[in-house]
């Protein structure tokens, strides 16, 4: 049986994933559109530096959002001249960081997305006097909805998943920043693994939920 303790883990990692999938989709969306669409010389080092986290290790990512999130840090100093106080150690760090490090598994899929529209329906909208606003809302997002889906389902999932970020910067305090991963962490730690096993078969049945998913989002588009 699943514990209090387990619970407002699973909640708390829900509640982050589902904000983070949220705000990447805001964020994220103008980044890919701008890196499917411009000739600027700065498109590869932009798209770079948006694809770092999948390179780059985890712990790495943590600790230098921990020391710009820190109080000698440039984003530390910044929250706390707006009364905000630190970002370390608590839930809104969490999702700051967490939205850096899943960036690239939204941009990706709707940047792909986006190059795979062409030129033709843009022009056919631009045709009958449709606004870039207007073509954006009423052409591109349905064409692109299979990437958009793709993209909240990678966004999610790997939220989930997070664990060297989640330690850097949430510091695994119970009910407040500790996620299913890092209840896993320390259910091992106490050797309880009949608690570990329970929460990872969770995290293994979701990781095939997605993956299924995926696979028949990606085969009916193709058919389609």
């Amino acid at each position: 049986m699943i514990e209090a303790a387990d619970l407002t883990a699973v909640r708390l990692t829900i509640e982050l994933a589902g904000l983070v999938t949220i705000l990447l989709l805001l964020i994220g969306t103008p980044i890919a559109w701008w890196l499917a669409r411009t000739p600027s010389r700065w498109k590869g080092p932009i798209g770079a530096v948006v694809s770092l986290p999948l390179v780059l290790p985890p712990a790495v990512l943590g600790f230098y959002l921990l020391v710009l999130m820190g109080p000698n840090g440039p984003l530390g100093a910044l929250t706390q001249s707006l009364g905000l106080g630190l970002l370390p150690f608590t839930f809104p760090g969490l999702v700051v960081a967490s939205v850096i490090y899943s960036m690239p598994f939204v941009v990706q899929p709707l940047q792909n997305a986006f190059e795979a529209i062409g030129e033709r329906p843009l022009e056919a909208a631009a045709t009958l006097r449709a606004s870039p606003l207007d073509t954006f809302f009423t052409v591109v997002i349905p064409l692109a909805k299979p990437g958009f889906l793709t993209a909240a389902i990678l966004g999610f999932a790997h939220t989930v998943g997070e664990f060297g970020v989640v330690l850097m910067i949430g510091g695994n305090i119970p009910g407040k920043t500790q996620v299913v991963s890092m209840a896993i962490y320390n259910h091992v730690e106490a050797m309880e693994y009949g608690n570990a096993h329970l929460l990872s078969g969770i995290l293994l049945v979701f990781s095939f939920v997605v993956l299924l998913s995926l696979y028949t989002l990606n085969r009916s588009g193709k058919q389609s």
